[in-house]
């Protein structure tokens, strides 16, 4: 199938795909005639920008700037149900960008999209396969019933993926300005980020004591987790042992082999537990099913 959608991408044509949100409408983003039959389909208003999927960062960079703290931050973000606003280099046409002359760019979660996108070699159009004002849709029968034959004559494949989950379509942030500004909302909720960055064992343990302490000065009843996503050597489990010295724990180790070790919290009357969890290497969701952790998750 895929040399077939590659074979249509490369001469021009549309192709309707299913991503991790919606139904969308692919082609070459690099083709201006093929984005002008896009926008020609869909009957969007002149102005309004179209996205593109990238397979990575490095793939982005060619299309629009990144600057070193922006690219940190969208490390915590990417790959997911994220569009982002960024300036754009102008290589692709005009017709994508904003009237401030911003390209919006999505890495998603998805491997069948990030090996077409690596595969095709260049961006492909990430827009939804709905008319301008009209709802997305998560299933070709849905897609069928809304665009008239004519109209759908645009169309030079679909790809039929069943049903898909009701999700909202990407959460649109804009990363112009180096503040985040959440532009529409998905389904992930995107507030603030701050960044920190630490040169030291030291500092990244009395980082993770002030975190901690700001955690239980709520005062909630909820359990406190910290989700700590990196490459080995990173620090996390530096910063997990900042977490445990902080509870008066120091025997903290690394829990690779046996995934998770629970240690009693002394300082606490309430038999209070810490519970420090390794699933670097769970490489299946049903692993993941049988280790009981959402007993931990109770408050």
């Amino acid at each position: 199938m895929n040399d077939k959608i590659i074979e249509t991408l490369n001469r021009g044509g549309l192709v309707v795909y299913p991503t991790d949100t919606v139904y969308g409408l692919l082609c070459d983003a690099s083709n201006g005639e093929a984005v002008k039959k896009l926008i020609n389909f869909k009957q969007r208003p002149a102005g309004k920008p179209i996205s593109i999927f990238v397979c990575d960062l490095e793939m982005a960079k060619q299309y629009v700037k990144i600057n070193v703290d922006t690219e940190k931050r969208l490390r915590t973000l990417l790959p997911g149900p994220y569009t982002i606003v960024l300036p754009s280099k102008h290589k692709l046409p005009a017709e994508l960008e904003s009237e401030k002359g911003t390209l919006g760019i999505r890495i998603p979660d998805n491997k069948e999209i990030i090996d077409l996108v690596n595969t095709f070699g260049k961006p492909l159009t990430a827009t939804s396969a709905n008319l301008a004002g009209r709802p997305p849709h998560y299933s070709i029968k849905s897609f069928n019933k809304q665009v008239a034959h004519g109209r759908k004559n645009l169309v030079d494949l679909i790809v039929d993926g069943g049903d898909l989950p009701h999700n909202k379509p990407s959460t649109v942030v804009d990363f112009t300005t180096g503040d985040l500004k959440v532009l529409r909302d998905g389904d992930q909720k995107v507030t603030s980020f701050t960044l920190h960055v630490s040169k030291s064992e030291v500092e990244t343990k009395k980082f993770a004591h002030k975190l901690l302490q700001e955690e239980l000065n709520r005062d909630s009843k909820k359990p406190i987790i910290f989700i700590l996503k990196g490459d080995l050597g990173a620090g996390k489990t530096i910063f997990t042992k900042g977490l445990g010295e902080a509870l008066g724990i120091s025997n903290i180790i690394s829990p690779t082999f046996v995934v998770y070790y629970e240690y009693p919290i002394l300082l606490f009357r309430n038999n209070r537990i810490f519970v420090h969890v390794d699933l670097y290497n769970l490489s299946d969701k049903e692993e993941f099913k049988h280790l009981g952790l959402e007993k931990y998750l109770v408050p």
